[in-house]
Order: structure tokens, then sequence, then C-alpha cells
């Protein structure tokens, strides 16, 4: 199986680490790899592995890298190259490789790949996963991801960036303390100030009436588990976009914070309470507030409407 290596040296880990990684790529000279300084460098670099037939790609780099991996090979019409994708965890976040359940240090996970191809037996190691589809901006074609977040979670995101410095500590360190903060506000009963203000969303799920409510949480993805394993969902119906939003108001939302993060909320955390968790193929959100796609961040624009699908499946490769 012919292996490429793509390697964003700006994904927010350690020089160190990405010096492991290419360590081992020294070692496997019949690797192909290519090393990236920016997002705007990835498009030519998948040009280059596509044209050296790469069938497994390794993507060493964040959720961020990976998103743009994502748009840039399912945009086209016709996809004249598909490879498995295989993320290790190179960045600040890693959710998506995480889920998968990729090891810990990128190095290590890299190395286990190159071994079971070795023995033939990467088909061991295949995962296939719905992706987003997600309209976002009239002028510019759809982008590609695993997790969709708005209001709070995009002002969440910039809190983070303002309160540590660049690099892996605006990661899941930093998103894990901000998150403990405000969920230490929300069980206060202070989750109408700040980055915790409800936005008024209105939603549209599958083919059933528009509903709007004032949203302390809204996301969706395609991954089972979050980051610190939370998993803000609880849906049911076979479909496979996972939906969350919360409302500013939702009963006993201070008693059962908790247990929403786990999946687990209480008996007065429903639909009609102001919490809504369910499984869609198809979703509508109609809003003023800004959004966030796998860490790719869109400013706040009046009436913005985006649309969410998750039709496109991909072959992941656990690392």
């Amino acid at each position: 199986m012919r292996i490429g290596v793509l390697n964003n040296l700006r994904a927010g880990r350690s020089d160190s680490r990405v010096a492991h990684v290419l360590r081992v790529l020294d070692r496997h000279p019949e690797v192909y790899h290519l090393e990236t300084q920016s997002g705007a460098a990835v498009p030519g670099a998948l040009e280059l592995m596509a044209k050296e037939k790469v069938e497994l790609l390794v993507v060493n780099g964040g959720d961020g890298t990976l998103q743009r991996v994502l748009t840039e090979i399912l945009t086209p019409k016709e996809r004249t190259w598909l490879p498995l994708l295989a993320p290790i965890r190179g960045g600040r976040t890693n959710m998506t490789a995480l889920d998968l359940g990729a090891k810990r240090r990128p190095e290590r996970g890299l190395a286990g790949l190159l071994r079971a191809s070795s023995a033939g037996r990467i088909e061991e190691r295949i995962v296939e996963r719905p992706v987003l589809r997600v309209s976002i901006d009239a002028t510019t074609g759809p982008h590609f991801g695993m997790f969709l977040g708005v209001g709070m979670l995009y002002r969440a995101i910039q809190l983070t960036h303002r309160m540590f410095p660049p690099g892996r500590a605006q990661g899941v360190l930093g998103a894990g303390i901000v998150t403990g903060g405000l969920l230490a506000r929300v069980v206060m009963g202070r989750q109408h100030e700040g980055v915790l203000v409800p936005d008024r969303i209105q939603f549209r799920c599958d083919d059933d009436a528009p509903f709007t409510k004032e949203c302390l949480l809204v996301m969706a993805t395609t991954l089972d588990r979050l980051f610190l394993g939370m998993r803000p969902f609880w849906g049911r119906e076979p479909a496979p976009m996972r939906f969350t939003a919360i409302g500013g108001q939702a009963a006993n939302l201070r008693r059962n914070a908790w247990g929403i993060l786990r999946g687990r909320p209480g008996p007065g955390i429903t639909h009609e309470g102001g919490a809504t968790s369910r499984n869609l193929r198809t979703l509508e959100i109609t809003l003023d507030c800004g959004a966030m796609l796998d860490g790719e961040m869109f400013d706040p624009t009046p009436g913005r409407v985006i649309h969410v699908s998750a039709h496109d499946h991909l072959r992941f490769v656990r690392a």
C-alpha cells in the first residue's frame, strides 16, 4: 500500500514532537511525506499526494488540518482520488483522531501504522464514518468536517485563545479549563453572562417544522465522543448526525449540567423543557452569532443560514 504523510508543522505541537515523527519517516524512505507551514499549502500538497497515487494518507496535524484535508478531497464533483485517512494526534486539538482510537503520541501511531501495513493488516484498523457537509457561505463551496458548534462554543474558543499562549495550551488543556469554568458558572446559575449569553436561533431538523429557541449550547457532529470524553447527545434515531441544542432556560439545567455533558440528562431535560438531542440526516440553522467547524472560525453574520448534512462517508484508519 502506498502511504503518504502530510505533516502540518504549525499545528501546535512542540518542535521535539514533530522531530520524533520525522525520525520515524527517516527510517522509512519508501513513505512519501510532505511538510506544510500553513493551511494555504494543503491543497498543493494534496495534489502531489494524488499524483503519487497515495492510498493511505496519514494526517499529522489537529482537527483544523484534517478539516482542510476533508474539504479539499470531498469538494470535487468527480472524485478521482479518495484515499484512506489516518489522523494522528499532532495538533492542539485532536478530537477526531482521539475518537478513532489514535495513540497519544503521534510518532507511535505512525510507527504502528507502518508495521500494520508491512504485515498486511491495515484492513483491521479501518473504521467508516459519516462526515458533515456544511454550507455556511453562499460565496464559497461546502466545507467538510466532523464537529460544528455555534454561539457559545464559538465564543469559548475565542476566550481560550485570549487566555492561553499560542501552541498546545490552546488545545485540550485550555479548552478543559475554560469548559470547567463555564460549567461552574452554569451550576451557580450565572448562565446569562458574557460567553454564556444565550443566542436566539431557528432550527429545521430533517423535514420537521422549524422551531426557535434561546440557546446556550448548540452542536452537530458525527463523532461518538468529544474531548475529555464528553458525549452531550442522547438521540436514538437511526441517522448519522448527532445534534444537541440546550436552551438557556432549560428546566433543571443547573442540576443536570454534568449529566448533559455525559449524555445522561435528568428526567426534566426534554424538548418541551428546553433541551433537544436528536440524530438527524439534515439540519438548517438560522442565526446571527458566530460558528466554528473543527476549529475554523466564522464570525457572526446577521441572518446567516447554515445547511448541514451527513450523506458523505469516508474510511478512516485507526493510528
